[in-house]
């Protein structure tokens, strides 16, 4: 039997009611807030008294109650509604969803990890109520109250589970939404070696190259993998290092798991009010991090302007530093970095781009997802290539260390010019060349 969306949305109702009753009784007694998990707790108690009475009033009227299957799914539906993401929550449960395309209430798109795109029934009732969904989660989610109306039809938010929605309304037909699962938050070096998307030298690479404290950046094309790799690069950093992260909205959530990282500062874009007032930029948040004693500096995302002084805090002794670029290929990051660089507020021209990038990143890391089908289904995403950059001649002079081999992984290929800063936090190359031989 399908969920009584209209019913469902009623006792919500009377849930919310009772919980906001609650919490102005707590503020007039004098009482601290409830936390999350205790409100949480509170709420499926006040589910269950509400469900009841429901099954009450539907015997004395004559008709059949719920059965408790039927309960559960209510009560199931309650809870998404008031805490998670309404009917969506099912999708995001689903380890295998991969990537979610709502172009209106009813056109809804799932792409599954093994690559399949099936349609799925409708998220809302209307285009208005699934407006309304997004306006309640940009009200609750990231740092501030991020709007999503008329005056504001664009929306980037972190859902609960850490999967990123981007969402328009007004510049299209019909309110459009994209939801890209972060399937693996707490991924390691190890897991991607294991999913095949690098070798085990690849992995030891890497890991030196962070331990080195090499500025590393992350390149590749949208849905390439670009996030993933860059959290499993971060937790090959020790957790006695004070982290600070810059985003247009928070993402990456590496306080979240303090055993890797305990001193951690999320950095979140700040839009400007209704009246345009009160923006802070991605580039002002890299140059207030700098003044916030980091032990690295890490942007989950260049698309701007924030790029200069980005790399002027990488130049300027700021080593270890993380990113991601959208680009198609290793050597393509460059011109596309002189682009934004161009396009700041700084126009900085493209020579001095060159030289601030040959003395600002170390490492060029290019992910690759393959429209083809690796072991298990699924498809294939993996590191095609590293680029070491190797300073600066008009343009900026790189050899690619480890390029793609026969299945297109990369392995290595070159020389690298700072083996000795890598063998000397226990990198052991397995490859003749990678030792200069």
């Amino acid at each position: 039997m399908a969920l009584d969306q209209l019913l469902v949305r009623r006792l919500r109702e009377e849930v919310a009611d009772i919980l906001a009753r609650q919490r102005r009784d707590d503020a007039a007694a004098g009482l601290p807030p409830m936390s999350a998990e205790d409100e949480r707790q509170f709420a499926r108690a006040v589910i269950n008294r509400v469900l009841d009475a429901h099954a009450r009033a539907e015997l004395t009227a004559g008709r059949t109650p719920p059965s408790p299957v039927e309960e559960e799914e209510i009560s199931s539906g309650i809870h998404a509604a008031l805490f998670g993401v309404g009917r969506l929550q099912p999708l995001l449960d689903d380890q295998d969803v991969e990537n979610i395309d709502i172009n209106g209430c009813d056109n809804v798109f799932v792409q599954y990890a093994d690559g399949r795109e099936v349609r799925m029934p409708p998220v809302a009732d209307s285009d208005d109520e699934l407006v309304e969904l997004v306006q309640i989660l940009g009200a609750y989610s990231g740092l501030t109250s991020r709007p999503f109306d008329s005056a504001n039809p664009q929306l980037d938010i972190r859902l609960p589970d850490g999967s990123r929605l981007s969402a328009v309304m007004d510049v299209c037909a019909r309110p459009a939404i994209s939801i890209r699962r972060a399937r693996l938050s707490r991924v390691h070096l190890d897991d991607l070696v294991r999913f095949g998307s690098m070798s085990p030298d690849v992995a030891a690479f890497l890991s030196a190259a962070v331990a080195a404290r090499k500025n590393i950046m992350i390149a590749g094309a949208t849905n390439a993998g670009k996030t993933t790799l860059l959290r499993a690069l971060a937790n090959e950093i020790p957790p006695g290092e004070r982290l600070i992260t810059v985003e247009r909205a928070l993402e990456l959530g590496l306080g979240e798991y303090r055993d890797l990282h305990p001193n951690v500062v999320a950095f979140e874009e700040r839009l400007p009010n209704s009246e345009g007032n009160g923006a802070i930029s991605m580039a002002e948040l890299v140059r207030r991090s700098l003044r916030m004693n980091p032990s690295r500096v890490i942007v989950g995302e260049v698309l701007g302007d924030e790029i200069v002084t980005m790399l002027n805090a990488m130049s300027q002794g700021n080593d270890g530093s993380l990113s991601t670029i959208h680009a198609n290929s290793s050597i393509e990051v460059f011109n596309r970095i002189s682009t934004y660089a161009i396009q700041s507020a700084e126009r900085l021209p493209v020579d001095a781009t060159m030289m601030l990038i040959a003395g600002a990143i170390d490492f060029v890391v290019f992910v690759q997802k393959q429209n083809s089908y690796h072991e298990g289904g699924r498809l294939r995403r993996f590191v095609a290539s590293i680029r070491e950059v190797n300073g600066v001649d008009g343009r900026v002079l790189s050899s690619e260390v480890f390029a793609p081999g026969p299945d297109g992984s990369a392995v290595p290929a070159a020389p690298i010019a700072c083996m000795d800063d890598l063998v000397a936090v226990g990198y052991a190359p397995g490859y003749a060349m990678a030792q200069g031989a």
